[in-house]
């Protein structure tokens, strides 16, 4: 039997997309952790509290509550819209060879078609973030 693409045993269907900048992972984190950057990719929130069980609350009426934090590195959270079931969000940022890696995980997804769905939001997100970030490699 073959198992649906992005099916995991542990936490259901996932996705992940990444990209590759021409900045310095600092300016990436600084980037995506700023009230312009968390806008686009969790939603109209000021900020995260950077500490493990703080709760936080989307303008959209996504909540959640955050689950692990490495300044400079990683934040981890629970991301439960009002019409939706809860997952988990999951930002990374890395630097190999001077570039800075940003990735996003979600899991916990309850079906392919919400995986699909999910992956076109990601690869969305993502195109945003680089329209935002590309000014900032070119400066």
């Amino acid at each position: 039997m073959n198992t649906p693409v992005g099916l995991t045993h542990g936490a259901g269907f996932e996705i992940g997309v990444s990209r590759t900048f021409t900045l310095p992972a600092d300016v990436v984190w600084r980037f995506v952790t700023s009230s312009e950057g968390l806008a686009l990719w969790l939603g109209d929130v000021r900020e995260i509290e950077p500490r493990r069980g703080a709760p936080y609350r989307t303008a959209q009426g996504v909540t959640g509550e955050l689950r692990g934090y490495e300044e400079g590195r990683r934040v981890r959270l629970t991301h439960h819209p009002e019409d939706g079931r809860e997952t988990t969000v999951q930002l990374t940022v890395t630097e190999r060879n001077g570039r800075a890696v940003l990735g996003f995980h979600q899991e916990r997804l309850g079906s392919a078609e919400e995986r699909a769905h999910q992956r076109d939001h990601w690869r969305s997100v993502m195109a945003d973030i680089v329209a935002a970030l590309e000014p900032r490699a070119s400066a």
